[in-house]
C-alpha cells in the first residue's frame, strides 16, 4: 500500500446510523444484507401505477421514535434525524469531549421533501391557499434534514445540504473529509436521506424508462449485473456516518469501523440522464479518490457498485471495474436487497462497506443470476462475466481496503476509499 498523502491527519468512522427497507436500524440491515434478501414488494401508495412496487420502509413509527415534533417533518427529515440519532449514540457521543461549534452535519439529498410540497398542492388545488399548512416550507426545503439533525443534537457547526442527485450521500462523506482535514471541525455527521416513493416519481422514472416493471415478481425486479435486469427499483431511507480524526477516536478510547482513505469526484458533462458510455468521468472520479486515498488498485479488495440494475449503467460500470481492479477484487451492489434509496444510497452502501471492512464479510448481489443483458444492442457479457461479483451468499474474507462508488443524473460522479482502522 502507497500511502503518499501522510500530511492529512487520518479521518475514521465511529458510528453508523440507517433507516431503510431492509430495517430501521443498522443491526438488522446489515443482517438483511449478508443474508440477501430482496425487498421490493407491492407498494399501496403506488397502486394503479404502471410501477406499482417499490422498496419501502416499513415498521418505521415516526411519533414512537421521534416524538410529537415528527409531524412537523417530512419523511425525509424523519429519516435523516432517525438515522442520525443511532449514529451519534453509537459512536458514544455522551462522553463529554465533543464541542458543538465544531461538529458538522452534511445530509445529502437527491428530492427532498417531496411527500409535503404534493401534499401541499393537491390542499391548495382542492380546497384553495388558507388549507396549505404554513410550515410547508420548513417541512419540504432540502436543507431541512441537516437543518433538523443540527437543531435536535444542538450542533453548531457547518450544517449543509448536498445535492448530486443519487451521488448526494457520496459526495456528502468526501465533504467531510474536506471539512476534516482543513481543521474546520472535529467531527462531522455525513449521510444522505430520501423519501420520495410517490406516484408522480414513480411515474417520472418509469417515463424514462429506468425502473423495472417486473410486476409479477417484485422481489426479483432488482437485479443488479444480472442478464434480466431491466432497470431499478425505487427506494427510500436515510443512513448517516459519524466521522472523525483517529487522534480523536483514540483519546476517547471509541473503536473506529473504519478509515475513510479518500475521496473522488468529477462530472460526466455528457447528457442529462444518460451515463458517459465509456465512462470518462466515472473513471477520473475513481482515479481521483485512489491517490486521494494513496492506494494502488490491486490493494483493493472489494468494491460496493453503484449498480442500479439499468442495462446501460451496469454495463459501463463493469468495463470501469474490470479495467481498474481485473477480475479478482470482489464485487457486491447492495441495491439488491435495498432498491435505489437514490440521495440516500450512496450513504447506505458506505455504512455496508465500512461494516465489510471490520468484519471481514462481504454481502452477496441479491437477484443476481447470470452475467449479462438481455438486450441485443449491449454487448456487456463479457465485461460483467469477468469480474467477481459476489452472490449465492456472504463472502468472508478480510477487507483491508475497499471502494463504494456513486453516480448521479447530471453525470455526478463520486467515489470513496475506505480501509481497515
Amino acid at each position: 500500500m502507497n500511502r503518499r498523502r501522510q500530511q492529512h491527519p487520518d479521518v475514521v468512522i465511529t458510528g453508523l446510523g440507517m433507516v431503510s427497507p431492509a430495517g430501521t436500524d443498522t443491526a438488522t440491515a446489515w443482517m438483511a444484507a449478508c443474508a440477501g434478501l430482496p425487498t421490493a414488494a407491492p407498494d399501496a401508495r403506488l397502486a394503479g401505477m404502471a410501477v406499482d412496487f417499490s422498496c419501502a420502509v416499513s415498521a418505521f413509527d415516526a411519533n414512537a421514535v421521534l416524538g410529537t415534533d415528527a409531524r412537523r417533518m417530512d419523511p425525509f427529515t424523519q429519516y435523516a434525524l432517525a438515522a442520525a440519532r443511532e449514529a451519534v449514540a453509537d459512536a458514544a457521543a455522551d462522553d463529554g469531549h465533543w464541542d458543538p461549534a465544531r461538529v458538522g452535519v452534511l445530509i445529502g439529498t437527491a428530492v427532498g421533501g417531496l411527500e409535503t410540497w404534493l401534499e401541499q398542492s393537491a390542499r391548495l388545488g382542492n380546497t384553495g391557499p388558507r388549507a396549505v399548512n404554513p410550515l410547508t416550507a420548513p417541512k419540504a426545503i432540502g436543507n431541512m434534514a441537516a437543518a433538523t439533525v443540527a437543531l435536535d443534537l444542538g450542533l453548531h457547526g457547518p450544517t449543509l445540504a448536498v445535492a448530486t442527485a443519487c451521488a448526494s450521500g457520496t459526495t456528502a462523506l468526501g465533504l467531510a473529509l474536506d471539512l476534516l482535514r482543513a481543521d474546520r471541525c472535529d467531527v462531522v455527521l455525513a449521510g444522505g436521506t430520501d423519501a420520495a416513493v410517490t406516484p408522480l416519481l414513480s411515474a417520472a422514472f418509469d417515463r424514462l424508462k429506468a425502473l423495472s416493471r417486473r410486476r409479477d415478481e417484485p422481489s426479483s425486479a432488482s437485479r443488479p449485473f444480472d442478464r434480466h435486469r431491466d432497470g431499478f427499483v425505487l427506494a427510500e431511507g436515510a443512513a448517516v456516518l459519524v466521522l472523525e480524526r483517529a487522534t480523536d477516536a483514540r483519546a476517547r478510547g471509541r473503536r473506529p469501523y473504519a478509515t475513510l482513505l479518500g475521496y473522488g469526484e468529477s462530472t460526466d458533462a455528457h447528457h442529462l440522464t444518460s451515463p458517459d458510455p465509456d465512462g470518462k468521468g466515472a473513471r477520473l472520479a475513481m482515479r481521483s479518490a485512489l491517490a486521494d486515498a494513496g492506494v494502488a488498485a490491486s490493494d483493493v479488495a472489494l468494491v460496493n457498485a453503484h449498480a442500479t440494475g439499468t442495462p446501460l449503467g451496469d454495463a459501463i460500470e463493469a468495463r470501469l471495474i474490470h479495467g481498474f481492479f481485473g477480475p479478482h477484487t470482489a464485487v457486491t451492489s447492495t441495491k439488491g436487497v435495498t432498491g435505489h434509496m437514490l440521495g440516500a444510497g450512496g450513504a447506505a452502501e458506505a455504512v455496508f462497506t465500512a461494516l465489510s471492512v471490520d468484519q471481514g464479510v462481504v454481502p452477496p448481489t441479491a437477484n443476481f443470476d447470470e452475467p449479462g443483458a438481455d438486450i441485443a444492442d449491449i454487448a456487456d457479457i463479457a465485461d460483467i462475466a469477468d469480474i467477481d461479483i459476489v452472490h449465492g451468499g456472504p463472502r468472508s474474507a478480510p477487507v483491508p481496503v475497499a471502494v463504494s462508488s456513486s453516480f448521479g443524473f447530471g453525470g455526478h460522479n463520486a467515489v470513496v476509499v475506505l480501509g481497515r482502522a
